[in-house]
Order: structure tokens, then C-alpha cells, then sequence
């Protein structure tokens, strides 16, 4: 029988006991922080899905607005109020809100957030749900707009949002918000005001249909100047359409009696052009655009036999 060698005697007797003891009980640790961690995680997830859809109250602390939120603009003499109101009853209806990391995220109901902050309240209720970043931006709109919360430009760009971001038709949209597709693009037409326009429009020194009338007016510029004659003249929507179709018609007529011009000149270049062709005076008139009779005057008889002789030797 072959002699055993020293790897038989088990790596105990090659590294020593008290170092495989060591070994095993750091071994033992680490298995035991893992399941540690494991638990923890198992716990945060029952305790998160246990929350979810049930309304509690959480520090306010631990709640944060949603930068995707279509309204941008809140009046703080709005806010004032409802925050004097929540100091006596406080807040009647919880808002929406989603885990992210170690704060809520608020999916609807910023602005009883912001009145809650004001009114010095340490809790507010919420209900916890779980939303993608699309339908978290749905349900603010939605949210927004039935409570007419949101100003037009706001209303506005979120629309574009959904359509450029999330892929949706106006069509989609108008389903999702309960309006009809019409009023989602007639909305959206405020976008392609001057920036200056939409300003005025968000601090509600002009109306929606102000709006609406200078998006026949290209120019920005002027767009301007007449949203200031607006605000200056208390000028109503009705008023702001004739002035703009006064002023289109004029720019009609200006480019009329432009394009006249240049004709009357291209004409009078060929009247001269062929009266030093034939040496005598020759008339254009026109009866449109492409019909017309050319006159050639003569003042002897021997004057229209040499203007006879000339156009023969055309041929």
C-alpha cells in the first residue's frame, strides 16, 4: 500500500487550527450580514407594498415636488389662503404620491404641498402609488386641467410633452384629458407665439383669445407691439381681430400694389427695348396677366413701309 502524504492529514494540520477557525468564523460573518441585508431589503419591500394605495401621513419633510409637473406658476395669494384654511381644518384631501429613494415624489397635489409648507404643518396625508414617468405626467395634467389649475401655456406644453416625449396623438390626449382633439391643438398653437407673447399670457395680462388673434401676425415684433396696445388700450378680443385683419389686409394690398410695380417696370423695359428696336414709339397694354396688345405708331407713309420692311425681315 503507497504511503499517504502530508495532504491527507486535511488543511488543518498544513495551516493550523486557530487559522481555519478564523477563516470560518469570518466566513460565518459575512453569511450573516448578507441575510441582514437581505431581510432588510424583504422588509423595505413588504413595508413599501403594504403602504401602497392606503392613505397615511408622512413628514413633510420626506415629500418633494415633481420637476415633470406641468404647472410651473402658483399665486401666492392663492396659497395664503388655503394655507389659513388648512391651519383650522387641515388637509381635506391627500396627495398623490410615489417612493423615490429616500423621498415621496408628488404626482398630484403640489399645490396643497406648498400650502401645507406655509401653514407650518409638521405631516401631511398622502396616498403612495406606483406610476411610470409617463403616467405620473398624465395624471398631473389630468389633474390640472379638470381643476383649471393650469395657466394656457402650461396646459399647452405639457401637451407637447406628451407628444414629443411620450409619442401620444392629440387624439390620445384629448381621450385622456376629456376634451376634444380641437381644443388640444388650438392649445397648442400658442406655442409658436413670441416668447414675450407667452409670458404676458402665463401672468394673465392678456387672454387666451388675445393670444389666439396675434398668431396671425408672423412677425414677433409686432406681435409685441400689439400685445403692449392690447394691455394699454384694454383693447377686447373682438377688437385685437379687426385690428389684425385691417393690418393683414393692408399688408395685402401693400404687396399688391408691390408686385404691380415690378410688372409696370418689366413692362416699360420691353416698351423701351423695342422702341429703339424700331425707332419709333411702341405701347404695352395689358389686359392681364398674359394677354394684352402692343401698339406701334407710325407718323408718315414711308415711316410704316420701313416698319412693314422690318418685321418682314424678322421671318
Amino acid at each position: 500500500m503507497a504511503k499517504r502524504t502530508g495532504l491527507g492529514k486535511g488543511l488543518g494540520a498544513i495551516f493550523g487550527d486557530e487559522v481555519m477557525e478564523e477563516s470560518a468564523a469570518e466566513e460565518q460573518e459575512i453569511r450573516n450580514h448578507r441575510e441582514a441585508e437581505h431581510a432588510i431589503a424583504l422588509s423595505e419591500k413588504e413595508k413599501a407594498s403594504s403602504e401602497t394605495g392606503k392613505e397615511l401621513f408622512l413628514k413633510i419633510s420626506l415629500v418633494e415636488p415633481n420637476h415633470n409637473q406641468p404647472r410651473k406658476e402658483f399665486r401666492e395669494e392663492a396659497l395664503v389662503e388655503l394655507a389659513e384654511s388648512m391651519k383650522e381644518y387641515g388637509v381635506l384631501q391627500p396627495l398623490l404620491v410615489q417612493k423615490k429613494g429616500e423621498y415621496y415624489e408628488i404626482i398630484a397635489g403640489e399645490r396643497r404641498w406648498r400650502a401645507a409648507k406655509l401653514a407650518g404643518l409638521k405631516e401631511v396625508p398622502v396616498v403612495i402609488r406606483e406610476y411610470t414617468k409617463q403616467q405620473s405626467m398624465e395624471i398631473a395634467l389630468i389633474e390640472n386641467v379638470q381643476r383649471e389649475d393650469l395657466n394656457p401655456i402650461e396646459e399647452a406644453r405639457a401637451y407637447s410633452i406628451l407628444m414629443q416625449e411620450f409619442g401620444l396623438k392629440q387624439e390620445e390626449i384629448a381621450a385622456r384629458v376629456a376634451k376634444n382633439r380641437v381644443t388640444i391643438t388650438n392649445s397648442m398653437r400658442l406655442l409658436k407665439l413670441d416668447e414675450r407673447i407667452q409670458d404676458m399670457l402665463i401672468q394673465d395680462q392678456i387672454s387666451s383669445g388675445h393670444a389666439r388673434a396675434l398668431l396671425a401676425v408672423e412677425d414677433g415684433d409686432l406681435q409685441y407691439q400689439l400685445a403692449g396696445k392690447i394691455v394699454a388700450e384694454n383693447m377686447s378680443v373682438r377688437e385685437v381681430e379687426k385690428l389684425v385683419k385691417s393690418l393683414s389686409k393692408k399688408k395685402e394690398t401693400k404687396e399688391v400694389r408691390e408686385e404691380e410695380e415690378s410688372i409696370s417696370l418689366i413692362f416699360r423695359e420691353l416698351e423701351d427695348r423695342m422702341k429703339t428696336a424700331m425707332g419709333t414709339k411702341v405701347s404695352i397694354n395689358r389686359k392681364d396677366k398674359n394677354k394684352g396688345r402692343v401698339e406701334i405708331e407710325y407718323y408718315s407713309e414711308a415711316e410704316l413701309e420701313r416698319i412693314v420692311e422690318l418685321l418682314e425681315s424678322i421671318r
